[in-house]
């Protein structure tokens, strides 16, 4: 019986992720007062609620302890490893290791007049050894964001991001209107078509609501759904270093005379 006939047969095949497919997800964040942390955690409980690997990890500071104090920062999360341009080491990832040692990255951080931040922007600005190597193409990418008031870059910290994630060739998932939670009109609350939000307040005393972080979880879970779908359909494609169709087996065989003895 040929495999048509046997699928015609029996109904049409779906395909269940195994084990070997539960995908690791990266989400890098910067936060300054916590409201991007605490965003973060419930990220990644979203995506491992589907079954995915969430791995937190932080940008650098590149603010001085002394600055930071005069803004009142609280300390950073000593339990989350931080990105290093250097070696690795005690609560240490390289920038290698964070950006490519993961099948998604979800980006999270506060917006500094309408765009990422400069903590961030320098991470960013180290990956050009990673673009020279195409070494994100195809990978998917989506961000989560905070801003002291409405109207104050819940989409335009998004969107100005893209550059980055386009110019490496990386494949954008917004988290869209697949939440009814995000038509909710009963309170005030960040996040919009392009990702989870969370507003701070003007002196930032707010803290993210209920609503925000179950919006956050649920962006988790809706990225890391397609990421699973990904990495499905990438192993079900030809390896690269499969040999490549003989291109002379296209060729029409050219006609050849015989002598006219071999023609009797």
């Amino acid at each position: 019986m040929s495999r048509a006939s046997s699928a015609s047969k029996s109904g049409p095949v779906t395909a269940k992720p195994s084990a070997t497919v539960k995908p690791r997800i990266h989400v890098i964040y910067y936060s300054m007062y916590g409201h991007i942390s605490t965003m973060a955690k419930a990220i990644a409980k979203g995506v491992e609620s589907v079954g995915a690997e969430a791995h937190l990890i932080q940008v650098p500071e590149t603010l001085s302890k002394e600055v930071l104090a005069k803004m009142h920062a609280p300390e950073k999360d000593q339990g989350v490893p931080t990105i290093s341009f250097g070696e690795s080491g005690e609560n240490k990832v390289t920038l290698e290791d964070a950006f490519l040692n993961c099948d998604g990255i979800l980006f999270g951080y506060p917006t500094r007049f309408g765009a990422m931040p400069a903590q961030v922007k320098a991470v960013w600005d180290a990956t050009g050894g990673l673009w020279m190597k195409g070494a994100l193409v195809g990978k998917p990418v989506g961000v989560f964001f905070s801003t002291g008031t409405q109207g104050g870059g819940q989409e335009t910290t998004a969107l100005s991001s893209l550059t980055n994630f386009v110019h490496h060739g990386m494949v954008f998932v917004p988290v869209g209107f697949s939440s009814p939670l995000q038509g909710n009109m009963d309170e005030i609350h960040g996040g919009s078509a392009y990702g989870a939000g969370t507003y701070a307040g003007a002196d930032g005393s707010r803290q993210p609501s209920q609503l925000e972080l179950k919006l956050a979880e649920h962006q988790g879970s809706h990225f890391a759904q397609i990421v699973t779908v990904f990495k499905i359909g990438r192993a079900a494609l030809p390896p690269k270093e499969a040999s490549p169709p003989d291109p002379k087996q296209d060729e029409v065989p050219k006609k050849i005379d015989r002598p006219p003895s071999a023609k009797k």
